[in-house]
């Protein structure tokens, strides 16, 4: 069976970064039913609702933070994940976790392992860094804002998680005492931090 023009405009598309929404096909005016013939053809792999993936394309390290921007665009990824995307500490996340707004329906992802932290405010919409990984724009907090966010959710990742993280950081030197206490104070964590980075600068 041989591609339609429609087919080859979405191949084109889905060639810049190996993923294709439902969304970029609506914007590129083409039909859904050219989806569907793509994963009839083995051209495409279907991820998650909505989101289909190139098959053959080179994947990085990092396609899963990729697939979690793709699906949850409004999400920021934090906590463990961003910390193992800063190679910070040595915990491996067996899911990927994301900050969405307190406000909002938790997406249903079924196919992505997802764990969802609920922020609001400035708490949410202050230290993102955006980076480009397989040519999309990814969301991830900053080195900073991730030691807070961490420490603010010891309970469930573990005090151990936080202090290693937070030595790990210091040794390296990738924050500036500034900016962990801004954004200690915006978590409200100020207290909690202060005696273990005390215990640093020592």
């Amino acid at each position: 069976m041989r591609e339609s023009l429609a087919q080859r405009h979405a191949i084109q598309i889905a060639q810049q970064t190996g993923l294709l929404t439902a969304r970029q096909v609506e914007q590129a005016r083409l039909h859904r039913q050219a989806l569907t013939r793509l994963v009839r053809l083995g051209r495409l792999e279907r991820v998650e609702r909505g989101c289909y993936r190139l098959v053959g394309h080179p994947l990085s390290e990092h396609h899963g933070l990729v697939l979690a921007a793709t699906t949850v665009p409004k999400g920021v990824v934090c906590l463990l994940s961003a910390l193992s995307f800063h190679q910070i500490g040595t915990q491996v996340p067996s899911a990927i976790w994301v900050a969405v707004d307190r406000r909002s329906r938790l997406p249903s992802v079924s196919s992505l392992p997802m764990r969802f932290a609920r922020f609001s405010g400035a708490a949410l919409s202050e230290g993102i860094e955006t980076h480009e990984l397989e040519g999309r724009e990814v969301k991830i907090y900053s080195v900073a804002k991730t030691l807070a966010d961490i420490f603010k959710y010891r309970h469930k990742v573990g005090l151990e998680v936080a202090l290693e993280a937070l030595r790990d950081a210091w040794q390296s030197r990738r924050f500036t005492l500034e900016e962990l206490d801004h954004y200690a104070r915006l978590c409200r964590v100020e207290k909690v931090m202060g005696p273990y980075l005390e215990s640093l600068l020592v």
